[in-house]
This record gives structure tokens, sequence and C-alpha cells, in this order.
């Protein structure tokens, strides 16, 4: 059942990352997620039962869940770090990390094949875990994974304040919570490995309890945290789309004044756009230049210009976060409260 509810959280994360696919030059994230999704869902019992007897019934399907899980959380490490430090250093680390990595998954190949596993089993450790071979296997994968979430939520931590954006501070938080709770999972496994070894089964069936917990709670915080920058830019467009669109209708009456006598080089407002998103932006932009080429060429057009056009105007500019002078390259005359223009 855990194994359900953690692969179910992480393929929503997953969900929440394709919409940017095409936007997103670093594909980090999404690549840890399905690798992770993967990993959980390998884990299933039903899913785990059926494909390890296609593979000969080794319990060779553990092990190839388990090296996605590594792979996984090596993605997600170096997507955060990313985030957080976009210094030469994190290239740096990233290739000292894919040789811990290669390490790691050689070192689970090895210990894999000691163990004595003749039969298909959804409780691999609990089953085969009194072995030496098993919890070598065990422990070097959370070990790998302790210490490169605990360098990640460190950094989360250290690098939100840093952050511009409130989402992205927030997201830091949730992440390194996260990260602090993968620590608490890693810790009792290794717990459980080392009771197992000593015959302690009682006292490891209670320390599983704690893993349970904190593989969840690991799972929610991570994926809220990775979730929220993208669906939170996601909305910020649509909000900054409507916002444009609600310009352009309110800016219409002023450019079709001041470009009426330009008609052979100003915006076609019939002419279908392909982006709807990025179209009442782009538009609205147009028409702010053509406004003041147009006050530019002919400054006598600005006696034209009301109060409330004026307000417009600069509502119209603040929206799109610069002034036009320097958007078109051409030194324009600055539309004053009075309607006169200054060079």
């Amino acid at each position: 059942m855990i194994q359900d509810i953690a692969a179910a959280v992480i393929w929503c994360l997953a969900l929440c990352l394709l919409p940017d696919l095409k936007r997103r030059k670093d594909k980090s994230i999404l690549v840890a997620a399905l690798t992770i999704a993967t990993a959980l869902t390998l884990n299933v019992d039903r899913i785990y039962i059926a494909g390890d007897h296609l593979l000969g019934s080794r319990n060779l399907l553990d092990l190839i869940a388990n090296i996605f899980m590594v792979v996984g959380i090596y993605f997600l490490s170096r997507a955060v770090l990313r985030a957080a430090d976009v210094s030469e250093t994190v290239d740096i680390h990233n290739r000292a990390g894919l040789m811990v990595l290669g390490i790691v998954v050689g070192t689970l190949v090895v210990s894999f094949g000691l163990v004595d596993a003749p039969r298909t089993s959804t409780s691999f450790m609990k089953d085969y875990g009194s072995q030496g071979p098993a919890a070598v296997y065990s422990s070097v994968q959370f070990l790998y994974i302790g210490v490169v979430v605990a360098v990640t939520g460190l950094t989360c931590f250290r690098f939100r304040g840093e952050m511009a954006r409130p989402y992205f501070r927030v997201a830091f938080v949730f992440i390194g919570l996260g990260c602090a709770l993968a620590v608490v999972v890693v810790l009792a496994v290794l717990g459980m490995n080392v009771l197992h070894l000593t015959g302690e089964l009682e006292v490891m069936t209670r320390l599983s309890y704690v893993y349970d917990a904190a593989l969840v709670g690991a799972m929610v915080l991570l994926c809220v945290g990775l979730a929220l920058p993208p669906v939170a830019r996601r909305l910020q467009r649509r909000a900054d789309t409507r916002a444009a669109a609600v310009l352009v209708e309110r800016l219409f009456g002023v450019w079709d004044r001041i470009t009426s006598e330009r008609s052979e080089v100003r915006l076609d407002l019939a002419q279908p756009q392909t982006d709807r998103h990025g179209a009442p932006k782009r538009r609205l932009h147009r028409m702010l230049v053509e406004i003041q080429d147009a006050l530019f060429v002919d400054p006598n057009l600005a006696q034209l210009l009301s109060q409330n056009d004026l307000d417009v105007l600069r509502e119209a500019e603040q929206h799109l976060g610069a002034r036009l002078a320097a958007a078109s390259g051409h030194r324009r005359p600055k539309l004053s409260r009075k309607g006169d223009t200054t060079p």
C-alpha cells in the first residue's frame, strides 16, 4: 500500500512537469520524476510479481527498480542544485556525481549477485536481509540516497533566501523538509538492516513503521516543492495573458486614433495568432511601439491624448516591464501629464 501511494504521488509530479517540457532547457527534474516513479511502480506487488516472473523469478526486478531509484535521486539532486546555484562548480560536481553514481550501480549489481534469492519476493529485504550481501546491497543504495538528499536539503535551506520569486522560496522549504524526511527514511533502513543481521526482528518491525511514515511524508513534501514552481509559472503566464488582453482592449481607441494615418505600417489585428498565450502581450507591445512611433514623427498628435489615455499608456508600459524607448531603439518623446511632449 505504501508503494502504491508513493508511486501515485510521484506520477502526479511527472504530470505537473510535462506541460513545460518544450520550455524547459534542463529536463533533469522530469527525468528524476519519471525514473523515481518507475522505480516505485516496479515495486508495487502486482507489477513486481508479474514482471519478475518474466525475468526468471530471481528478483532481478528488485535490482532494476533500485538502479532506477539511485539514478532518479541523482537527477533530482542535479536539478535542485542547478536551480539554487548556477556557477560552474555545479557542472564539476555533476561529473564527480556521475562517477559516484557509476560506482554505486556497480556495487549494487555485484552485491545483488551474491545474494541467495531463489524465488520472487515482494519483501526482498525481509526475506533475505539476514544475508550479509543483502545488507550491503540495501545499505549501499540508501547510504548514497542519504548523502545526496542531505546535500540537496542543505542547499535548499542555504539558498532559499536568495530566490527572487516567493514561490521558489516556498518550494525550497518544501524540498528541504522532504529531504530531511528522506534522511529519516535512510536511517530507518540502515537501522533495520543492522537489526535484521543481529536477529532483532521485533525491533526491526517497529522501525519499519517509521520508515513507512517517513517515506510517504518525504514523497509528498518533495513532490509539492518540485511541482510548485512550474505550476506557479503557468498560473502567472495565464494571469499576464489575461491582463495583456484587457490592456489591448483599453488601448485600442488610443492606438486607432494616433495611428490612423499610418495604416500601411500598423498592426493588422485581424491576423491570426498561433500562440494564444503570447499573442496579447506581443500585440500590446506592437501597439505601444506604433503609438510612440507616430508621436515621434508627429509630436502634435499628443494633443489627442486625454489624461485617461496617458494612464492607460503608462499601465501598458509597466505591464511589459520596460519603457518603449529601450524596446524600440529610438529616442522617444516623453508623455507629460498635460499632453505635450518634451524631447
